[in-house]
């Protein structure tokens, strides 16, 4: 039986660092070819690799593409902010003003790190090369702009935490750490929330394996979810996390989840 973390193709050397941290948490080697145990990072197929892989190839996908997670958050009944996927330049027009009285984002569908997001006008146009369905979602404005966070291994949520702006900076529409968002402790997550965000790694399936939720509280006191993330081919979870002990945390849960998976 072999265990290893894969990492090969084109993107092989964006994971490069992730996948030595992995290797040592996780006590098993860097491969460029399949094992019988996988911890999927850089791949460059459409297919899954051969062997089995800790975070499931489907789940990963889905995580990637915000037009995937808006289909299959709409069939498990997670509660986001409304949002559309919409064919043409002509729909988009047609919701807005429609809807005048809300605000609207237009979502690059793979970015990562709220990367190609833009506040959507009626009048404003949309690049030729925007990749189709569009994916149009409310974009709810808060006195202080935040977003939370709740971590899951192995079936388990932990590590809830908010991401703000410092008060002497700038601030973004998009409350990401990309865009200068710093993490801060939040105590206990409140039950909506972890239900929510649980609902969501479900309807991923990631609930299993490792992945987090991003969520945010709206005007009325909703918990919205806005995405998944995961490990693995289009990106990484963020371990930059300037608070507590959350990135040890997730090592250690990790550590523990893949060696009961892989039975070693």
């Amino acid at each position: 039986m072999r265990v290893s973390i894969l990492n090969e193709g084109k993107a092989a050397w964006i994971f490069e660092e992730h996948a030595h941290h992995l290797a040592h948490v996780l006590n098993c080697e860097i491969s460029p070819l399949p094992s019988d145990y996988n911890y999927l990072l850089g791949w460059d197929s459409i297919e899954p690799p051969s062997g089995k892989c800790f975070i499931p190839f489907e789940s990963i996908q889905l995580a990637s593409d915000k037009r995937h997670l808006a289909e299959i958050f709409a069939d498990h009944q997670v509660a986001t902010p409304r949002t559309y996927l919409l064919e043409s330049r002509e729909e988009v027009k047609r919701l807005i003003r429609k809807e005048s009285e809300s605000q609207w984002v237009l979502k690059w569908p793979t970015g990562c790190g709220a990367s190609g997001h833009r506040l959507q006008q009626f009048d404003t146009p949309i690049p030729p090369d925007w990749p189709r369905p569009y994916v149009i979602q409310e974009f709810i404005r808060l006195e202080v702009p935040e977003v939370y966070r709740l971590y899951c291994v192995a079936g388990e949520t932990f590590g809830w935490n908010a991401r703000r702006f410092p008060s002497s900076m700038n601030k973004s529409p998009f409350v990401a750490h990309a865009q200068g968002a710093r993490y801060e402790a939040e105590g206990d997550v409140p039950q909506e929330a972890e239900f929510q965000g649980r609902r969501a790694l479900c309807a991923t399936n990631l609930i299993n394996s490792f992945g987090c939720a991003d969520l945010m509280k709206d005007r009325e006191g909703r918990w919205l979810v806005l995405e998944v993330n995961t490990d693995g081919i289009f990106n990484h979870v963020d371990r930059d996390i300037n608070i507590g002990n959350i990135a040890n945390e997730i090592d250690i849960r990790l550590s523990k989840a893949v060696e009961t998976w892989c039975g070693a």
